[in-house]
C-alpha cells in the first residue's frame, strides 16, 4: 500500500536508483547475488527447475515417507544441478545464457553421484562395510564430495572449503586414514555429507525458506517499515529508530544479515542520513540491527533449526530462551541510537509525512502468517514443517486479500463502481498485486536461496565427519579440559571458565568471517560447543554462546560484510563502519557470557519471579553500558563517568543480588556526577 510509505521530497532517488543501487551492493557483497544471466527460453527453464526443486521439498517434507539416505541424497543431487546453473565459475562471470562445458560436466557427474546413491539406497545400506571399499564405491564418493566442494567455493566462499580441506588432509595426512574408508564414511553414511547439518536442511530450513520468500512477496517487509516509522519517526534521530525496528522485523524473515541490511537499508540508510546522522553511523546502525534479526524470534536464522535438531528440544523451546537476550540486543542498540541523536540534536520526521497508525492498523491481517506459524510451532500441536506449510497457505490468503483491499481502495478514491468487471484483475495487475506470478516467483526465490545453506550444510557434515572418523574432537575437548584444570587457573574461580569462553568466542568470530552463519555454527557446535560442555556449561547455552559469536562475526572487522554492505549504500568508511556497529551491537558479545555463566537468562534452572528481576535488572544494565560507550547521557560524560555506567550496566547485566546493588550504585553514581553540569547547561 504505497500511500503508507514515508515520502521526503528532499530524497531526489528514484526506485530504479534504489533498485540498481541495491543490486550492485548484494553483488560486491553478498556471494549469493552472483549468479548465472539466463534470458528467454532458458531463464524460464531454470525458473522452472527451481520452482519444481521447492515442490519436491514441500512434497518429501509433508507427504513422502521415504529411507532417510533416499531423501538426502536426491536433495542434494538437486541441489548440485541448481547450484551449478545459478553459479558460475568465478564473480562477474556475465556472459548470457552460457554454460560452459566443464560446468556441465561437473553438474553431470556431482548430480550422477548423489542420484546413484538415491536409486541404489537400500543396496548400500544393506551392504557390509568392507563391500563399500571397492573402487567403483571409492570413485562414487570422491565425485561427489569434489563437485560439491567446488560448487562450495562457487555459493558459499573460499572460508568454509579452507577449513573442510584442513580437516580432510589431517584425517589423510595426520590420523592415516585411506581413501576408500574415508570417502565411504563421508559419503555413505550419515555421519559424513548426509549428516544432522543436512538432514535439518532438507526437513526445516528448506521450508522456512520458502515461507520467507512468499512472505516478502505479500509486502510484509513494507508494513513493517511503516509501521516502525509510525511508531518512532517522529520522535529524536527516529529514521535510525525505524531502522532498528523493522530490521529487527524484517530479519527474522530474511535469515540474512548482508540481505536484510541491503533491503531495509536501501529505505531506512538515506533517511537517516538525512536527519544528520553520519554515513558511518547509519551504516552501522542498519547494519547491527539487520544482523541481529538471526536472534529475533520467532524465526530465527536456520542455524536456529539446527541448534533444535542437534541438542534435541523442540524449536518453541529454543524461541522462548531466546526472548530475553534478542530483546536486551535490540534494546542495546535502540538506546545508542536514541542517545546519539540527543547528543546531536536530532529531530525526527515530520508528522505528515509518516504513515498513518489508523492505516496501518486495516493492514494487521499481514501479520496473520506468522500469528498461525507462532501458535502451531509454540503448541507443538503440527510438526515444524507441517507449521510452517500451513502458514505459506496462510500467506496466499494475505496476498489475495491485499489483492481485494487494494481495489476496493482504488475504486473509492477513483469512484468506480465494485463490480466493474476485470476491473480487479487490472488493478492488480497495475499494482504488481499477489497473483499467480507472486507464487511462481516466491517458488523461484525460495529455491535459489536453500543452495547455499544446503551446501553450508553438505560441508559442515564432511567437517564434522572428519572429526567423528578421526576422534579429533574427543582429543580437542580432552586437551582443552586438561588446560583448564591446570592448578594455576584452578586457583582464581571462574579463571578456567572464562578462558575457555574467550577462546571459543575467538574461533567462532574468525570462522564466521565471510561464512554463513548456518556452517559457522555447524562446526561450533561440533568443535566448541562440547567443549563447553565438558565445563559445567548447560548445553542450551554452550550452543546458544557459539551460534551468537557465528552471527556477529558479520559485523566484526575485518571482515564485517554487512557493516561494509551498509556503508556501500551510505556512501561511508567501510572500517569506521564495521567498528561503529561492534559497538552498537556491544550486547551479543555481553550476553553469551553472561548465560554461560549463569543460565538464568535463557530461563534455565529459574522460576517466574527470578525472571522477572532479571529483566529488569539486565534492561537497566543495557542502559548503562549502551550510555557509557556513548559517551553521553544526560551531558557529553568524561572518561570516569563512562567508566561508571559501563562498570554498572555490566554488573545489573551479570543475574545476582550482589552485582545488582553494586551496578545500580555505579549507574547512579555516574548519574548523579553528571547533575551539576546538567544544570550549569540548563542555565
Amino acid at each position: 500500500m504505497s500511500e503508507n510509505k514515508p515520502q521526503d521530497p528532499k530524497l531526489n532517488t528514484t526506485q530504479a536508483d534504489v533498485a540498481a543501487n541495491v543490486e550492485a551492493v548484494m553483488k560486491k557483497f553478498d556471494r549469493e547475488s552472483n549468479v548465472r544471466i539466463w534470458t528467454g527460453v532458458p531463464k524460464i527453464v531454470v525458473s522452472c527447475v527451481l520452482v519444481l526443486f521447492s515442490l519436491f521439498c514441500l512434497y518429501v517434507t509433508l507427504f513422502a515417507n521415504f529411507l532417510e539416505q533416499v531423501r538426502l541424497s536426491s536433495f542434494l543431487g538437486l541441489v548440485i544441478i541448481m547450484g551449478f546453473l545459478t553459479f558460475p565459475v568465478k564473480k562477474g562471470y556475465v556472459k548470457e545464457n552460457y554454460m560452459p562445458w566443464y560446468d556441465i560436466v561437473l553438474m553431470v557427474a556431482g548430480a550422477a553421484a548423489f542420484f546413484y546413491f538415491t536409486f541404489n539406497a537400500q543396496e548400500i545400506v544393506a551392504m557390509r562395510p568392507k563391500m563399500l571399499l571397492a573402487p567403483k564405491y571409492t570413485v562414487i564418493a570422491v565425485v561427489g564430495i569434489v563437485v560439491l566442494s567446488e560448487l562450495c567455493r562457487r555459493s558459499v566462499g573460499l572460508p568454509v572449503l579452507c577449513v573442510a580441506l584442513f580437516f580432510l588432509a589431517y584425517t589423510f595426512i595426520i590420523s592415516k586414514q585411506t581413501l576408500p574408508m574415508a570417502a565411504r564414511q563421508l559419503f555413505f553414511t550419515t555421519t559424513g555429507v548426509l549428516g544432522t547439518p543436512i538432514n535439518a536442511c532438507s526437513k526445516f530450513i528448506v521450508v522456512f525458506t520458502i515461507f520467507g520468500a512468499f512472505l516478502e512477496r505479500t509486502g510484509v517487509s513494507d508494513f513493517f517499515i511503516n509501521l516502525a516509522n509510525s511508531i518512532t519517526g517522529r520522535f529524536a534521530g527516529g529514521p535510525a529508530k525505524v531502522a532498528v525496528i523493522s530490521s529487527a522485523l524484517c530479519g527474522m524473515v530474511s535469515g540474512s544479515s548482508v540481505g536484510n541490511t541491503v533491503t531495509t537499508g536501501s529505505v531506512t540508510i538515506p533517511m537517516m542520513k538525512e536527519t544528520g546522522y553520519k554515513p558511518e553511523f547509519a551504516g552501522a546502525v542498519e547494519a547491527a540491527a539487520s544482523t541481529g534479526g538471526q536472534i529475533m524470534p520467532p524465526i530465527m536464522g536456520a542455524a536456529a533449526f539446527l541448534m533444535a535438531e542437534i541438542v534435541g528440544v523442540p524449536y518453541s523451546d529454543i524461541i522462548v530462551r531466546a526472548i530475553l537476550p534478542a530483546v536486551l540486543y535490540f534494546l542495546g542498540i535502540f538506546i545508542a541510537v536514541h542517545l546519539e541523536a540527543k547528543k546531536l540534536g536530532l529531530k525526527g520526521i515530520d508528522r505528515n509525512l509518516l504513515p498513518r497508525m489508523r492505516s496501518l492498523i486495516k493492514q494487521t491481517y499481514m501479520l496473520m502468517p506468522l500469528i498461525i506459524l507462532i501458535y502451531l510451532v509454540s503448541t507443538n500441536s503440527r510438526t515444524m514443517q507441517f507449521s510452517a506449510a500451513i502458514a505459506i497457505i496462510a500467506t496466499i490468503v494475505v496476498g489475495v486479500i491485499n489483492n481485494i483491499v487494494d481495489y476496493f481502495a482504488t475504486s473509492k478514491k477513483s469512484g468506480e463502481s465494485a463490480s466493474a468487471g476485470g476491473a480487479l484483475s487490472a488493478a492488480v495487475g497495475a499494482r504488481g498485486g499477489f497473483t499467480a506470478k507472486s507464487i511462481f516467483d516466491a517458488l523461484e526465490s525460495g529455491g535459489r536461496s536453500c543452495i547455499t545453506v544446503a551446501v553450508a550444510c553438505g560441508m559442515a557434515g564432511i567437517i564434522t565427519g572428519c572429526l567423528t572418523i578421526t576422534g579429533l574432537a574427543s582429543q580437542m575437548i580432552n586437551g582443552i579440559v586438561s588446560l583448564t584444570q591446570s592448578p594455576a587457573l584452578q586457583g582464581v574461580p571462574g579463571l578456567a571458565l572464562l578462558l575457555g569462553l574467550l577462546l571459543t568466542m575467538l574461533c567462532c568470530i574468525v570462522l564466521g568471517m565471510g561464512v554463513p552463519t548456518t556452517a559457522t555454527y555447524c562446526i561450533m557446535a561440533a568443535t566448541c560447543a562440547p567443549i563447553l560442555t565438558k565445563m559445567g556449561v548447560p548445553v542450551l547455552a554452550a550452543h546458544f554462546f557459539v551460534f551468537y559469536y557465528g552471527i556477529v562475526a558479520d559485523i566484526t572487522p575485518p571482515v564485517a560484510l554487512a557493516a561494509y554492505a551498509g556503508a556501500a549504500i551510505a556512501k561511508g568508511k567501510p572500517m569506521q563502519t564495521g567498528v561503529t556497529a561492534t559497538r552498537l551491537a556491544i550486547g551479543a558479545f555481553i550476553i553469551p557470557f553472561v548465560f554461560a555463566a549463569s543460565p538464568a537468562l535463557l530461563f534455565i534452572d529459574t522460576v517466574w519471579y527470578e525472571v522477572i528481576l532479571i529483566a529488569i535488572t539486565a534492561t537497566i544494565g543495557m542502559f548503562g553500558v549502551a550510555a557509557g560507550l556513548s559517551g553521553y547521557l544526560l551531558v557529553n560524560m568524561n572518561i570516569l563517568e563512562r567508566l561508571l555506567l559501563i562498570g554498572g550496566g555490566l554488573a545489573l547485566i551479570i543475574p545476582g543480588t550482589l552485582t545488582d546493588f553494586i551496578g545500580l550504585g555505579l549507574i547512579a553514581l555516574g548519574v548523579v556526577l553528571q547533575l551539576p553540569r546538567r544544570k550549569k547547561a540548563t542555565a
